[in-house]
């Protein structure tokens, strides 16, 4: 049957998402453009993703297929499912009714809620029209999201340029699609996967491989797709950067590795040397792209696409191991992205946003608890022991070298010292530089609690680490390629 309780059950955070975002859709109509609307929407959409988030609990452990195998549930899913929600929480919440920065339509919460839905049907996709359903589902609220702010001649072009790129890209999967759909006649995984096995596979198919990685590159910023990200980062209102930073690439690239190690696990050794590349360009573009930056958000943009060029290093390394390390890897990218947020969104000067390098100068002696979790946040994404980026780092390189992938792997390790550069240069001007111009003092309590949460979790990751790693690698067990464990 189409439509029973199991397959009710096994995607029912889905339901609940559509179910609240059309709801507000059609309420909408009636809201006007004030706080007591926009706060009755945050609060509506931030229940929506607690609900949907305890949803998951009750979700299947067993992996199955649903919908005629358009979509499947199994515990590796799930968990990112998990991370996917929290991220899209902490995106909601960061928006305070004081500092709207032009996102002050309610609509913004129901976009943001529509894009997580789309979110986690791209996680879901057992199927080539599944996978685009779910991505356009995703992109096209953000499209409207960047440019959302329409009294910003910067916002409105961070959202042209993202939607013309995001349609070469959508363009660019949809070709691999049609290849991978004309040399097996087949759109579903599972069929796609038997084929391949029995048959091999043809150089149509391998093409369309690529096509298709090329496409999902694009959703994660991965070089050499990346050229939208550094403008869009830095034209668009914060808490829309913060929102892209984070959510959208946990789920394209559990994506990504569904579709490598799951629909074209028989052919790694085909699209190991695609994604090897895109890791090292990503790698040392955003190594060497973050060192010039003088904005902010410019130079997180560069961090994100660096971290992406560590994440892929363990989808390289085309192993149930790489994939533990990528759990492991976005598991600390969330909390680290969303506490660094947290402190831009904090960075005000007569009320006004400020995400100037040269704004962070002294501020250490004038907002010691911001400094102190930038300085956190810097020395993790870095990689410096014993924090979370540490691990993070630790167990994708371990998985490459694992992999006889010990180049990628130095490459890794060589750019993450080169990456330590703009980082430290973070902690010098707050610490030893004299302040120019002194920021406000006030900050919502919901950036404070996110921000406090993020730095706890960051500094001790070590406590957790084992648990978690048992879990990553039991869960990485999903995918039906080999690895050490």
């Amino acid at each position: 049957m189409l439509f029973t309780q199991m397959t009710f059950q096994a995607a029912l955070p889905e339901y609940i998402l559509a179910v609240i975002a059309l709801t507000l859709v059609l309420m909408a109509a009636f809201f006007d453009d004030n706080n007591s609307s926009r706060r009755f929407v945050k609060l509506t959409a931030l229940s929506g993703y607690g609900l949907a988030f305890l949803a998951i609990f009750a979700l299947p452990s067993e992996s199955q297929s649903i919908y005629l195998g358009l979509f499947k549930v199994n515990t590796f899913l799930i968990y990112m499912k998990g991370l996917v929600l929290i991220g899209a929480f902490f995106a909601c919440w960061m928006v305070s009714d004081n500092w709207l920065d032009g996102i002050e339509k309610p609509e913004y919460h129901v976009l943001i809620m529509l894009a997580t839905l789309g979110m986690l049907l791209m996680i879901s996709a057992n199927d080539l029209i599944s996978l685009y359903m779910g991505l356009e589902l995703q992109s096209l609220p953000l499209y409207v999201i960047a440019a959302i702010n329409t009294r910003s001649l910067k916002s409105s072009e961070a959202g042209l340029k993202y939607f013309l790129l995001g349609a070469l890209s959508s363009g660019m999967l949809l070709y691999g699609s049609s290849l991978i759909y004309g040399f097996t006649g087949f759109t579903n995984f599972d069929q796609i996967s038997s084929f391949i096995e029995q048959n091999g596979a043809t150089p149509g198919i391998i093409v369309g491989v690529v096509f298709l990685i090329s496409g999902l590159a694009f959703k994660i910023s991965a070089a050499p797709f990346h050229m939208w990200t550094p403008d869009v980062y830095e034209g668009a209102p914060t808490p829309v950067t913060a929102l892209f930073a984070i959510v959208p690439k946990i789920a394209a690239i559990t994506l990504l590795l569904n579709v490598t190690h799951f629909l074209f696990a028989d052919i790694r050794f085909e699209w190991m040397q695609v994604i090897i590349a895109i890791s090292v360009a990503s790698m040392v573009i955003g190594a060497f792209g973050a060192i010039m930056q003088k904005d902010l958000k410019r130079m997180m943009a560069y961090s994100s696409i660096a971290h992406m060029g560590y994440a892929l290093a363990g989808i390289a390394a085309g192993s149930q191991q790489g994939a533990a390390g990528v759990l492991i890897y976005m598991t600390t990218y969330i909390f680290m992205g969303a506490g660094t947020f947290s402190i831009i969104l904090m960075l005000r000067r007569d009320g006004l946003p400020v995400h100037k390098l040269s704004d962070l100068s002294g501020l250490a002696s004038t907002h010691p608890f911001w400094a102190f979790g930038l300085l956190i946040f810097m020395f993790s994404m870095a990689g410096i022991p014993p924090l979370a980026g540490f691990f993070a780092k630790w167990y994708v390189f371990l998985a490459a070298v694992n992999a006889g992938l010990i180049p990628l792997a130095i490459i890794g390790v060589i750019t993450s010292v080169i990456g330590a550069f703009y980082y430290l240069r973070i902690i010098k001007l707050m610490y030893f530089d004299d302040v120019d111009q002194t920021l406000d003092n006030s900050a919502p309590k919901e950036n404070i609690i996110i921000l406090s949460l993020s730095i706890t979790v960051t500094v001790l990751f070590l406590l957790f680490i084992g648990p978690l790693r048992e879990w990553s690698y039991f869960v990485a067990k999903n995918f039906p390629v080999s690895g050490l464990l």
